[in-house]
């Protein structure tokens, strides 16, 4: 590979660099040290070497793109189930690929039951569903995770690689982008593809102040994660034509370095991403106390409280309920924002809900651009006047 050099001049073959390799990646040949497609670029061979005979170099514009073709999703597994999220993706590469003729084709990396999910994703015009089964894959372990998608990318050479910004695809994507040794852009919330295949990742940057554009030009495959919620779920399509392949799980994808030593249920809680309905505490909350009406009102109606950055940094609340740019984003079908400014880094990141009522004292607030529905009066007054009424209307 490329991006380890060996110093012939230095190097006295004395073959210590492929003894201390954990991952076997390192051959005699006649030619010399050959490094294979196991490395892991874990720099133990040029640590141990006597010669300082080995070292990194990144070399740029040596990929030729049109050998990497297509767009891949990777397809989360939650609790037995296809994560939304996946289908987000899949909508958004279908979109991506017309542009350049492109395929749209899924991984699933999981235990027994993986090959009926993959069944969900035929109708979602997917082409080609890669399935790797195996009892092994039934509890997610990062390197062996990693192992399975690797040899997926290294038989199908995508140009885009698309995982989404979930706990386990926050600890995949960065793995994986190191063993292809190319870029990654994380919590992507837009992405466009140029003519030449080049994928332009959008996120935002320092706080949410600006939007960065970023491109990964010189190397395949061009890896991003992408925040759930933001894309437009997969419409199904009338005559889906979508292949499911099972690929072969070695023994060596699934030998884990990781003993897993005890187990324990996690109770899941539903995230604001999922809530259907949300109420959201602005600076107009004066005080903390004050929040107990946003959250008796938020039980009510069965929902959840939300917070804007200036809260949360304020310590009322934490980054798991925080709304915006530098928090989550989120798409209920009810919405009610109490004392919110409407600063666009919070905007952009609510304003796909389908109903949104917002309350501020002050006409000429930004949020009210936004809303489906302006109040403008004091917090402290419609609250406690909407909360009797739903009570009322309970009890009746």
């Amino acid at each position: 590979m490329d991006f380890l050099n060996f110093n012939a001049a230095r190097c006295d073959l004395c073959e210590e660099c492929i003894r201390n390799c954990p991952f076997q990646a390192l051959t005699m040949e006649s030619s010399g040290i050959q490094v294979g497609e196991s490395c892991r670029m874990c720099g133990v061979c040029i640590k141990c070497c006597p010669q300082q005979a080995i070292r990194f170099e990144q070399k740029a514009g040596t990929v030729d793109k049109k050998e990497w073709r297509d767009i891949l999703i990777y397809a989360e597994q939650e609790e037995h189930d296809i994560h939304p999220v996946a289908y987000e993706l899949i909508g958004e590469a279908r979109k991506l690929a017309g542009q350049v003729g492109y395929h749209v084709n899924c991984i699933l990396l999981g235990g027994p039951g993986t090959a009926e999910n993959a069944k969900k994703l035929i109708s979602c015009g997917v082409h080609n569903i890669y399935v790797y089964e195996h009892e092994g894959l039934s509890s997610f372990k990062t390197d062996c995770y990693t192992d399975a998608f690797a040899d997926c990318i290294a038989s199908t050479k995508p140009s885009v690689v698309l995982i989404g910004a979930t706990a386990l695809g926050r600890s995949l994507a960065p793995r994986l982008s190191t063993r292809f040794h190319t870029g990654l852009t994380a919590d992507c919330t837009q992405l466009e593809m140029r003519d030449n295949s080049d994928l332009v990742q959008i996120r935002p940057a320092f706080g949410g102040n600006i939007m960065a554009q970023i491109l990964i030009s010189q190397s395949r495959p061009q890896f991003a994660t992408v925040r759930y919620k933001v894309m437009d779920r997969a419409e199904k399509t009338p005559h889906p034509t979508g292949n499911i392949i099972h690929c072969e799980v070695t023994d060596d994808m699934v030998r884990s370095r990781i003993d897993v030593t005890e187990r324990s249920t996690i109770r899941r809680t539903k995230s604001i991403e999922e809530e259907e309905v949300l109420i959201v505490a602005g600076r107009g909350v004066k005080n903390e106390k004050d929040l107990g009406m946003l959250r008796e009102l938020a039980c009510l109606l069965g929902g959840q409280l939300c917070f804007t950055r200036p809260m949360v940094e304020a310590g009322y609340g934490d980054s798991a309920h925080q709304i915006g740019l530098s928090g989550r984003t989120v798409k209920p079908k009810l919405m009610i924002t109490c004392g919110v400014s409407g600063a666009i880094q919070f905007t952009s990141c609510m304003n796909g809900s389908e109903c949104i009522i917002a309350i501020n004292n002050d006409p000429e607030a930004l949020i009210f651009s936004v809303a489906s529905y302006c109040i403008v009066d004091d917090l402290y007054e419609v609250i406690p006047s909407l909360i009797a009424q739903i009570r009322a209307g309970k009890e009746f």
